[in-house]
């Protein structure tokens, strides 16, 4: 499954990454972030993918603007 991180400007498209990628990056990171263009269905496949190999992961919406359509997913996922 490929997800959409979290763009670093308003204009700029999201860069993609996979759960192979993340399970990588875990040894340096525990914290995600993703856009919102990811549908909460995936965020949810990826929350039960983590907690099946035994991760805590926590999730939710960051609100960076007044409109409700400007948020992102913090992710938190620690072993």
């Amino acid at each position: 499954m490929k997800l959409k991180l979290a763009r670093t400007t308003l204009k700029a498209k999201p860069k993609m990454i996979d759960l192979d990628k993340i399970e990588d990056e875990l040894e340096k990171q525990s914290i995600f972030y993703f856009d919102k263009d990811n549908s909460h269905k995936e965020m949810i496949e990826l929350i039960e993918h983590f907690e099946q190999r035994e991760y805590s992961v926590y999730m939710r919406e960051v609100k960076y603007g007044l409109d409700d359509n400007e948020y992102i997913y913090e992710v938190h996922i620690v072993q």
